[in-house]
């Protein structure tokens, strides 16, 4: 049984009191990353909270099998927030559950639990795990096309007054929620925006991706046009992306800053990224996890497609950003292949696994890659020994497959089921005749 404390759940009890709630909303994760819940009154609160609410498991896709199928959803306390979008009378509010089993266990298929568990192997190692990540998303006129709402670019402050007004009220909602957000801004393509959130622990960043997805959603739905984090919708123009800024601490001290180490990257940093350089293409299949995913990951689109780090060049899988003297703490690394479409519980968990696996072996790191990696001759990335990230779903599933570290981080349960359902996936998508196919070949073939 996971603990709970006493303290956070008479707190829960006292705000759901204060604000009149009257229906709290129970959230949690598929294997795919889909947000799933149930809603509960006011009255089933503390029972709820001390023992958990029951429900079918085997009724969400990759999430049990038939003869597990009665799960209960364990609302966390800490997770507790009103929704600011639904009325302040007869109140509703969320929280996110951990799964448990009737045996009061937790379930192992739980996305959340897989993060659990490799957040604790951190923490045996002295590490907490943080990241930050920019979260890039479309609108659109609506569901069916690709109508955009403005031309701006990058940084642009002329977009349309819409589209503004739309991320504006997403930052506020957000605010609303208690998550803090550092910055937003109109991105590359037309319609594309991001806003970033201010880092915390993985796992309380997990649950707020899974927040922040459905915030912009249903912001976008109140004004009658279309969100969407599809990794690419939109063909020869930048796709959606999810780069993420991660660090480990020890207590108050960030371990990845060496003042006399190159780079001002300590050992365990250089390490960490080694970790992430050689099981990269052994996780993206997870931290890409969709048909559409690949489409984002080609060249002249600002996403990496190869296997290297720097400290600017914005081509590179991996980037470590500057930073200002006096802010020590702010010593990160950047992962950027995951797509704003994965599911958070998992990426994080693969790559957290990837770079405690390169600290525990001692990995080597490479030397950095400072020229456009892209540009690069075949041969000249063979001599550098730099390595492509998988062209498709198909070969990241094969690749995955094979992959301990991820069978490890994932567990059997969540491995088998995802691989299972990514298979899936590309067989549907295989199968299919597409536009392109009828448009070249039915006239002439």
């Amino acid at each position: 049984m996971l603990e709970r404390n006493p303290e956070a759940i008479e707190y829960v009890l006292h705000e759901a009191r204060e604000h009149d709630v009257k229906f709290i909303r129970l959230w949690f994760t598929d294997i795919l990353g889909s947000l799933k819940g149930f809603a509960i009154t006011v009255e089933e609160l503390e029972g709820a909270l001390t023992r958990g609410m029951g429900f079918d498991g085997s009724a969400i896709a990759g999430f049990a099998r038939t003869d597990e199928s009665d799960m209960y959803a364990l609302p966390d306390p800490n997770t507790f927030s009103l929704l600011p979008w639904r009325p302040r009378t007869n109140a509703v509010a969320r929280m996110f559950c951990d799964i448990i089993t009737p045996d009061e266990v937790p379930f192992e298929g739980d996305p959340r639990f897989v993060l659990r568990c490799n957040l604790e192997r951190a923490a045996a190692l002295g590490f907490t795990y943080y990241v930050g990540p920019e979260i890039e998303y479309f609108y659109f006129k609506d569901a069916r096309s690709t109508e955009t709402l403005d031309q701006g670019g990058y940084f642009d402050q002329d977009a349309s007054d819409l589209s503004t007004d739309l991320r504006r009220e997403s930052v506020l909602t957000l605010e609303e929620l208690g998550i803090p957000v550092e910055s937003s801004h109109h991105e590359v393509a037309p319609s594309q925006h991001e806003i970033d959130l201010r880092h915390t622990d993985a796992l309380t960043m997990a649950d707020t991706v899974m927040t922040y997805r459905l915030v912009i959603k249903e912001i976008a739905m109140r004004h009658n046009v279309h969100a969407t984090f599809m990794p690419k919708p939109i063909a020869n123009v930048n796709g959606s992306g999810m780069h993420t800024h991660q660090s480990l601490f020890k207590g108050e001290r960030n371990a990845f800053y060496d003042s006399e180490a190159p780079q001002r990257l300590s050992t365990t940093a250089r390490c960490f990224i080694a970790g992430l350089m050689r099981h990269a293409r052994e996780i993206t299949a997870v931290t890409n996890q969709w048909v559409n995913s690949y489409k984002r990951l080609v060249p002249r689109y600002e996403a990496p497609t190869y296997v290297s780090w720097a400290t600017v060049n914005r081509s590179d899988l991996i980037r470590v950003p500057e930073f200002k003297p006096g802010r020590e703490e702010s010593r990160r690394i950047e992962y950027r292949a995951p797509d704003a479409a994965c599911n958070p519980y998992l990426a994080f968990s693969v790559m957290l696994a990837a770079g405690l696996k390169g600290i525990e072996d001692h990995y080597t790191l490479p030397a950095p890659v400072e020229a456009n990696v892209h540009e690069m001759s075949e041969a000249e990335r063979k001599r550098l020994g730099i390595e492509s990230l998988p062209g498709n779903l198909w070969e990241a599933i094969q690749i995955t497959e094979k992959s301990e570290l991820v069978s490890k981080a994932l567990g059997d349960p969540v491995f088998t089921s995802f691989i299972e359902n990514k298979k899936i996936e590309w067989e549907e998508y295989h199968s299919k005749v597409s536009d392109y196919e009828a448009e070249r070949y039915l006239g002439v073939l």
